[in-house]
């Protein structure tokens, strides 16, 4: 269960921009972000994004490429764009269903790699 609530909720609200729905997948007695730029708490997670979104750096999730997950927490390697081209690796705890706990590393998608094996 904990691995489709953070696979949905990327689907369906970082994928498809929905917020109508974002109290169904994080909590909203818990949310500690381990982001640098974002407060705890969905109302730290809104005034995150707006301040992106007035730099320029809208959040923008085109397409998730891989889900992994281990006991509560589940890994999502997402490309897309965030001012340039990014691939998102985003680290959810998900106990019971409910995100509670989100780091995430944001890195430019390289003109070129060194290989052949591609970014995603």
């Amino acid at each position: 269960m904990d691995r489709w609530a953070a696979a949905d909720y990327t689907q369906t609200v970082l994928v498809g921009a929905d917020y109508s729905g974002l109290t169904d997948y994080i909590s909203t007695e818990t949310y500690h972000q381990h982001n640098p730029e974002a407060a705890d708490g969905l109302d730290g997670f809104g005034a995150a994004a707006a301040k992106w979104a007035e730099q320029g750096r809208n959040l923008v999730y085109n397409k998730v490429h891989k889900v992994v997950a281990e006991g509560e927490f589940v890994l999502l390697q997402s490309e897309g764009e965030f001012g340039v081209p990014v691939a998102y690796y985003d680290l959810f705890r998900v106990p019971d269903g409910k995100i509670v706990e989100h780091w995430d590393v944001i890195t430019a998608v390289p003109a070129e790699l060194p290989h052949g094996n591609g970014l995603f």
